[in-house]
């Protein structure tokens, strides 16, 4: 009698939660490990109907206990761990093949796939093609991954003329061995770099969102950029640029005030004028710009891309303007979680600005956002978290800008309000990860709400 085949689910986040009853349907013995205590883990098993795991390890040492009693043939990451952790080697060196949902998805998905990537605008530009081409209407459209859902659950609805669109991370990109067939590299700077163990596995990580396509894939990128050009360099699919001028390259950019797009025959056609485009700054045109050469590689309809991004006002903890008081207006920025998407916010916004920064430390550099603030609108710094000091250095450097340091996310909020003058702008726009006082930057941005509404 053969040996039912053992796989690990490492992490029991949303991200890895529908994997659990896929492998049993599947014929696996399945065995979770999660920091969280046993309790609470087997709530979340019996409340989300995923099925009894064969064993669950649960605490502080739940990768050593894995690694000591059981030898898994595929062991499945959450997303946002270091791969490289001694136990995790330890299970490699056993024969266990390391992998994640991601990849498990992309291998089984019948539909191609369209994977969106970058450092930042991942979320506005995936939620855009994906309202896109729901808007079209011609195929279901099935959207997920990094932006909050898995589509696992889903395959058994996805057939090969669904459009299946997916926001990808590097974390979710580093232990894949397939790849979208259809992939937008939006830009690249430094992220992440507390997992990643230096800028270039960064963005070999993210790399892989091309890596591994067929000869007939392609890819949306940004034309002649610093940072992403050099990994395209073995690429042998089909390149689609965007850039706000005309590259005479299959892609989007603008001309006489108008975003257009040239296919891969050369034909130039309008799609709808920049002053169509309601979101805020001159990085969201960008990402317009991306979702246009993407919707038009995936087939989309013209039209219906117009409607979308002249309907289209953002998502939420992305310069979601959440409530004028006292002529002052608050603005939630919670996605911001490196200094560059700070930097963009700061250049997105002309009114005088009260700034709320800092959180969790991913070993980044605020230099560069200690000069952004020096010559932007901001008047008053609030800082608070683990880069406070970062920040409120960087600042100094640059400028006799006032800093005020809070020690409470809530005490931010209302030393923000004391210095904040009628007509100014209050934003929250952290340049770093929330996991010091929160469980993600959407939990942030809602308690922001929550604060501001009870003004």
């Amino acid at each position: 009698m053969s040996r039912q085949p053992v796989a690990a689910v490492v992490g029991l986040g949303i991200n890895n939660q529908p994997l659990l009853p896929f492998l049993q349907e599947h014929g696996y013995k399945v065995v979770v490990a999660d920091k969280k205590p046993a309790e609470e883990l087997a709530r979340t098993i019996a409340e989300r109907h995923l099925g009894e795991p064969q064993a669950l390890y649960a605490g502080p040492d739940y990768l050593d206990r894995l690694a000591q009693a059981e030898h898994p043939d595929v062991v499945y990451l959450t997303p946002g761990m270091k791969k490289t952790l001694a136990p995790i080697e330890a299970l490699r060196a056993q024969g266990a093949r390391i992998t994640c949902e991601t990849d498990l998805f992309l291998a089984q998905c019948p539909a191609p796939v369209i994977g969106i990537t970058g450092s930042a605008g991942k979320t506005t530009t995936t939620t855009l093609v994906g309202e896109a081409l729901k808007t079209d209407g011609r195929h279901p459209v099935f959207v997920g991954g990094n932006i909050g859902r898995s589509l696992l659950g889903d395959l058994a609805q996805i057939t090969p003329q669904s459009w299946v669109v997916m926001e990808l991370s590097s974390f979710q990109l580093e232990l894949v061995e397939h790849s979208p067939h259809g992939a937008a590299f939006l830009n690249l700077s430094p992220n992440h770099l507390d997992i990643h163990e230096s800028m270039q596995a960064y963005g070999a990580a993210k790399s892989h969102i091309f890596r591994f396509q067929g000869p007939n894939g392609w890819t949306v990128v940004p034309y002649h950029d610093p940072a992403v050009t050099p990994l395209l360099t073995q690429y042998a699919g089909q390149l689609v640029f965007f850039a706000f001028q005309d590259h005479q390259q299959t892609g989007s950019f603008i001309d006489n005030d108008t975003i257009m797009y040239r296919d891969v025959h050369g034909q130039v056609q309008p799609i709808v004028a920049v002053d169509q485009v309601r979101l805020p700054g001159a990085h969201n045109v960008l990402n317009v710009l991306a979702a246009v050469a993407t919707v038009k590689m995936a087939g989309g309809d013209s039209q219906a891309l117009a409607d979308t991004i002249a309907g289209f006002s953002g998502v939420p903890h992305r310069l979601e303007k959440v409530r004028e008081h006292d002529n002052i207006l608050y603005i939630n920025d919670s996605i911001a979680t490196a200094p560059d998407r700070t930097m963009a916010a700061l250049k997105a916004l002309s009114s005088p600005l009260v700034l709320i920064a800092g959180g969790y430390d991913k070993h980044l550099d605020y230099d560069a956002l200690g000069q952004a603030i020096a010559h932007s609108t901001v008047h008053h710094v609030v800082v608070l978290g683990q880069t406070q000091e970062k920040i409120a250095q960087a600042v100094a450097r640059y400028s006799t800008i006032a800093v005020i340091r809070a020690a409470t996310f809530d005490d931010a909020i209302r030393e923000a309000r004391r210095v904040a003058k009628p007509g100014d702008t209050v934003l929250l726009s952290p340049a770093s990860a929330s996991y010091d006082m929160f469980n993600n930057f959407e939990e942030r941005g809602r308690r922001f709400r929550e604060i501001v509404e009870s003004l």
